[in-house]
C-alpha cells in the first residue's frame, strides 16, 4: 500500500471490531459510571425533564466543540471562540434592535464570526505564528471589538420588537413542547461534523495534517487550506452558538462568553482528541460534551458550590491529558 493510498482512507472509519480498542470507549465507560453515580446520588437525576435540561445546557458548548475538534486534530488551538461567541451575539442583537429582519441578523452574526475565524487562520498559515499566540491575541482583539461596537452597553431584546418573538423560539422553543430546539440544532451540527470528519476528504486531510504535516504536504495535501478551513469552521460554530445564546436569554453584553474557550477545549480533550493533533473523533467530542454537562448537573443537584465545580472539572481535564500522554508513551515504547 502506498503512502498516498493510506492517507486517503478515513482515519476514523467506524469498525465495530475495533470499538473496544478506541480511547473513546474508555471515555464512554466513564460517562456510564458518571450516569450511575448521578442516579445513586439523586433519583431526580434521571427524570426526562432534567436530562432534556442538560441537553439544552450543553448545546451551545457542543456546537462550539464541533468546530474546535477540527482545529485540535490539525494540531492547533483556538482560544478566541469565547470572544467570537460574544462578537456574533452582539452583532446579531444590534442588527435586530436596528430593525434588520431576524434571519438576516443571524446571517450577519455568523458571517462576522466566520471572518474572525478566517483572520485567525490567515495569521497562522501565512505569518507562521503559532496558533496559541495568534488566538491568545485575537481573544483580546475580538473581545475589545465587541465592547467597542456596543460601547460596553448590554443589549436586551424585547418581545415587542418586530421579529423578536420568532427569533427567541430558536433558543427557547421546544419541538412538540418537549425537545429543546437548541438540542436539535446541536444534533444537526454534530451530524454534519461526523460526516465531514469521518467520510469527507476534509476529514481525511485533517487527520493527515495533524498526524504528520510534512508527509501530508508531500502527498499533495494543501496543508494551509486544511488549517484555514478548520479555523473558519471554528469561527462559524462559535458564531452559531452566540446567536443561540442571545436567542435563549434575549440579552447579551460585551463580556458574555468569557471563559467558554476553556470548557470547549476541555470537552474535546476529554473526548479523546490529542492536543498534539492527529487523533480524535467527533463521537468522542460529543461524549466529552455530555460528560461535562452531566458532571455539572450532578454537582448542581447536590448543591455543590460552583467553585468546587471548577476544581473538579480541572482535575478531569488533567486526568484526560495525562491519559493521552501515557497512551502515547506506551505506543512509542511498543
Amino acid at each position: 500500500m502506498t503512502t498516498a493510498t493510506a492517507m486517503t482512507r478515513p482515519a476514523s472509519s467506524f469498525d465495530p471490531r475495533k470499538l473496544l480498542k478506541l480511547r473513546e470507549a474508555g471515555v464512554f465507560a466513564a460517562l456510564i459510571l458518571l450516569f450511575i453515580l448521578g442516579v445513586v446520588l439523586s433519583p431526580s437525576f434521571v427524570q426526562p425533564s432534567n436530562l432534556l435540561s442538560v441537553g439544552q445546557q450543553v448545546a451551545q458548548i457542543g456546537i462550539m466543540a464541533v468546530g474546535a475538534t477540527f482545529v485540535i486534530i490539525n494540531g492547533e488551538i483556538d482560544l478566541s471562540v469565547g470572544s467570537i461567541y460574544a462578537l456574533s451575539a452582539i452583532t446579531t442583537g444590534m442588527a435586530i434592535t436596528a430593525g434588520t429582519p431576524w434571519p438576516l441578523a443571524i446571517l450577519l452574526g455568523v458571517v462576522v464570526a466566520a471572518l474572525a475565524g478566517l483572520l485567525n487562520g490567515l495569521a497562522v498559515v501565512l505569518l507562521g505564528v503559532p496558533s496559541f499566540i495568534v488566538t491568545l491575541g485575537s481573544l483580546s482583539v475580538f473581545r475589545g471589538a465587541t465592547l467597542l461596537i456596543s460601547n460596553g452597553a448590554p443589549i436586551s431584546l424585547s418581545s415587542e420588537q418586530p421579529g423578536v418573538a420568532e427569533f427567541t423560539l430558536i433558543g427557547q422553543g421546544r419541538l412538540f413542547g418537549v425537545i429543546p430546539m437548541q438540542l436539535l440544532i446541536f444534533a444537526a451540527i454534530a451530524a454534519i461534523g461526523i460526516v465531514l470528519l469521518s467520510r469527507a476528504r476534509l476529514g481525511f486531510n485533517t487527520y493527515a495534517v495533524g498526524g504528520n504535516q510534512e508527509a501530508a504536504r508531500l502527498v499533495g495535501i494543501n496543508v494551509k487550506r486544511v488549517k484555514l478551513t478548520a479555523f473558519i469552521l471554528s469561527g462559524i460554530t462559535a458564531g452559531i452558538a452566540g446567536v443561540l445564546g442571545l436567542s435563549f436569554l434575549s440579552y447579551v453584553q460585551g463580556v458574555t462568553g468569557t471563559g467558554l474557550e476553556l470548557t470547549v477545549i476541555s470537552a474535546v480533550i476529554i473526548g479523546g482528541a490529542a492536543l498534539f493533533g492527529g487523533s480524535g473523533t467527533m463521537w468522542g467530542t460529543i461524549i466529552g460534551v455530555v460528560f461535562i454537562g452531566l458532571l455539572q448537573n450532578i454537582l448542581n443537584i447536590n448543591g455543590i458550590s460552583s467553585f468546587w465545580q471548577t476544581v473538579v472539572t480541572g482535575f478531569v481535564i488533567v486526568a484526560a491529558v495525562a491519559a493521552d500522554t501515557w497512551q502515547r508513551r506506551r505506543k512509542t515504547k511498543a
